[in-house]
């Protein structure tokens, strides 16, 4: 699969590949290589825009071509004209600067009575970023490769990513009929110094104004004569442009304006900075004071719910023993009139002179009890003599001493005579419960 993605490149494009997968993690290399054509092949472009699309800023291929550029505010109001670079000084160069201002303040007003009247004529974009590309190709193929770092993508998503990373956004129209653009852009924007300071302190934006996008920011920047330039920064969190150049000024006169315009604004960026870190600091205490607070409220619900339990816990607890003494004490009252009642089961004793009485001795715990009874009574009547006592257990049975013998309970009810029992004995009662 790697070798597919890659077989066609060239060995700088495959290099640019690898290197895009490594600074993005994408592990697919067609994924990568189709991303950096769609590019040109300009990897710094290409990682900035998969950046924004993990950052979840909007990407400069989402943009609607119908939509309106985002309104800037114009903190400038006079304009900075430059005449021909080809002109001489004293009154060569002030005609040549008065003509120049006539000449574009001509085509200006031609432009708007075109554009009332011909409304069919304005260019429209399908793609803004083809439109930036496009121009950035036949820029290139007509004057080279040494420029500024142009931004590819969107005049709004410029915009955009200047607002967010704080920086200045250079704006650059370029007419191809202007008369002085040739010498503008083989001088000036190649101009090694030119570039350096470009490339450090701005995003620059560039755009032909004969396409859909170009168009566009003519009409929000109201621009008038060309080479046109526009200084954009964040100010009073409004993007507002803080400069205009107009005309084709030399590489020095080109440095000598940034510069100036630069150091005059570069407090308010200094500020916003200030003010991004100071939210973010105020943020985070909050986050942080937050992430306290419901710990703590945890903290607090936990103990609630811990005591909800053993409060839950103690009260069933409580129940069962309720319910176990209940229970018991239900169960005494059940024994007690269980003994009332077996009291009137039981024989009425013989006198001790009667031959037929059986004198039994019965070890209760610790008490020995003495009963008569008849040799024709039962065994069931013996226990039913012991049951009735108030301190005989609720379940036990009928022993005799030696040789031990069960009497009660068994299977068949007998009389003491057939039980094998003589006119004296000593039964033992065993509580089954222990």
């Amino acid at each position: 699969m790697a070798d597919l993605a890659l077989g066609e490149l060239s060995g700088d494009q495959t290099e640019k590949v690898l290197q895009f997968q490594d600074l993005t993690g994408i592990e697919d290399l067609s994924v990568c290589r189709d991303v950096l054509q769609r590019h040109n092949w300009n990897l710094e472009v290409a990682v900035q825009e998969q950046l924004n699309l993990y950052e979840g800023r909007p990407s400069m291929y989402a943009q609607d071509s119908r939509a309106r550029p985002p309104q800037v505010v114009d903190d400038s109001s006079s304009r900075i004209y430059f005449s021909y670079p080809g002109s001489s000084g004293g009154g060569g160069g002030l005609l040549s600067y008065i003509f120049s201002m006539c000449y574009n303040l001509v085509s200006s007003i031609l432009q708007l009575l075109f554009a009332i009247f011909k409304r069919n004529v304005r260019p429209v974009s399908s793609d803004p970023v083809e439109d930036v590309v496009n121009f950035i190709r036949s820029y290139e193929e007509r004057y080279g490769n040494i420029h500024p770092v142009f931004y590819q993508g969107s005049y709004s998503q410029a915009l955009s990513d200047a607002k967010q990373e704080l920086r200045f956004l250079l704006v650059y129209l370029h007419k191809d009929e202007a008369q002085e653009v040739d010498q503008w852009c083989r001088n000036t924007l190649s101009d090694p110094e030119v570039i350096r300071y470009i490339n450090i302190h701005t995003l620059f934006w560039a755009c032909n104004v004969k396409s859909g996008e170009g168009y566009k920011v003519v009409e929000a920047l109201k621009s008038g004569s060309y080479p046109f330039l526009a200084l954009i920064v964040l100010k009073d969190n409004r993007m507002t442009i803080v400069g205009r150049l107009e005309g084709a000024p030399s590489s020095s006169d080109l440095m000598s304006r940034l510069q100036t315009i630069i150091e005059r604004n570069e407090i308010n960026l200094i500020q916003a900075r200030r003010e991004r870190a100071e939210r973010s600091a105020a943020q985070s205490l909050r986050q942080q004071q937050d992430r306290a607070y419901e710990e703590s409220l945890r903290a607090d619900q936990e103990k609630d719910r811990r005591r909800e339990e053993e409060r839950k816990a103690r009260e069933e607890q409580e129940a069962r023993e309720k319910e176990e003494l209940d229970a018991q004490e239900l169960e005494i009252q059940r024994i007690r009139l269980e003994k009332e009642r077996t009291i009137g089961k039981v024989p009425l004793e013989p006198e001790p002179s009667n031959p037929h009485a059986c004198h039994l001795q019965i070890k209760l715990g610790e008490r020995t009890m003495k009963r008569r009874f008849l040799m024709t009574d039962t065994v069931k009547d013996v226990y039913h003599w012991i049951f009735s006592q108030p301190d005989s257990p609720a379940s036990f049975e009928i022993t005799t001493s030696y040789p031990r013998r069960v009497l009660y309970p068994c299977r068949d009810i007998s009389t003491l005579s057939d039980a094998g029992l003589t006119h004296r004995e000593v039964l033992h009662v065993n509580d089954l419960d222990d």
